[in-house]
């Protein structure tokens, strides 16, 4: 049965929009790409989270708030499909420009020894941003995301890319996710989450593309482009040359990202290990947000 929402928003906000309280104070960064949403809470090492494609900074609400005590937790609202703010027309939504846009987000914020934490293709990207600009990060978390062995996307969502060639066909794709018995489906989230979500996460994450057009442009840019190349690359060259700490976390009923792949990257980088987080699908965030939050901390602290 599909959960309701329990989480509080005005009721001037329109769905597509909330952003849950326990993300931090919404704030922008002014980037060469546009403007970037990001949400800040808590004191401490830096974290800061990335996630994928239909997805926003809600994912990471509930690991935030298991980690905001001991950490400075950085949420990322990135150009996937489901943000607020869409950045210029002609920033590049390539590969390479949202490890690019990750990467001038981390610089845009001074750190200089934060740890990055992808999740799904926010992984994908978070290995080219680590690649491109590996000084500034301390240590990186992989979340069962593309791996150097895998396509991006992966084969269960390559309808996204050839419908994402035009606005009107990624619109007419997406459509019936209104209906919100559709969402937990193999054909939209089922094979991602393990359990359905609140009600308002949902609509935050299947809404924006069909009520903004300028945020389905950012995400038409975003699916059409992808390819493995950068991705290859950048796993490459981490393994020749990152020597800071790697986690995979991830579940072994993870039904898009076999762990097997997080197994045998992590062995061939210098320091890559593995936490497996049980009862959960790829979107842990959702599934196992404290055990997540658990093996972050274990790894940082």
């Amino acid at each position: 049965m599909q959960t309701t929402h329990s989480e509080p928003r005005s009721s001037e906000t329109p769905t597509h929009l909330w952003r849950s309280p326990m993300l931090g104070e919404p704030r922008t960064l002014p980037l060469r790409q546009g403007t970037l949403q990001y949400f800040e809470r808590g004191d401490g090492p830096a974290l800061v989270f990335a996630h994928g494609w239909l997805a926003n900074a809600n994912l990471w609400r509930r690991v935030v708030d298991a980690l905001a005590d001991r950490f400075r937790c950085i949420t990322l609202d990135l150009p996937f499909g489901s943000h607020r703010i869409a950045l210029d027309p002609g920033a590049d939504l390539t590969p390479p420009g949202c490890g690019k846009l990750i990467a001038d987000a981390i610089d845009a914020l001074g750190l200089s020894a934060a740890t990055l934490v992808g999740n799904d293709s926010g992984g994908c990207y978070s290995q080219i941003a680590t690649a491109a600009r590996p000084q500034r990060i301390a240590r990186l978390v992989l979340n069962s995301c593309e791996t150097i062995d895998d396509a991006f996307p992966p084969e269960a969502f390559g309808v996204l890319p050839q419908a994402a060639q035009s606005p009107q066909g990624l619109r007419q794709l997406l459509t019936p996710l209104e209906d919100r018995s559709i969402r937990m489906t193999p054909a939209a989230y089922g094979l991602l989450l393990k359990r359905p979500i609140d009600d308002l996460a949902f609509d935050s994450y299947v809404l924006p593309c069909l009520r903004e057009d300028d945020v389905l442009r950012d995400a038409t840019k975003v699916m059409s482009s992808a390819s493995a190349v950068a991705l290859h690359e950048a796993g490459l060259r981490l393994i020749a040359g990152f020597d800071r700490p790697v986690l995979f976390a991830w579940s072994p009923e993870d039904q898009v990202f076999p762990v097997e792949k997080a197994r045998a990257y992590a062995a061939r980088l210098k320091q890559g290990r593995v936490a497996l987080i049980d009862d959960a699908y790829s979107f842990t965030p959702e599934d196992q947000p404290q055990a997540l939050a658990r093996a972050i901390a274990t790894f940082v602290l």
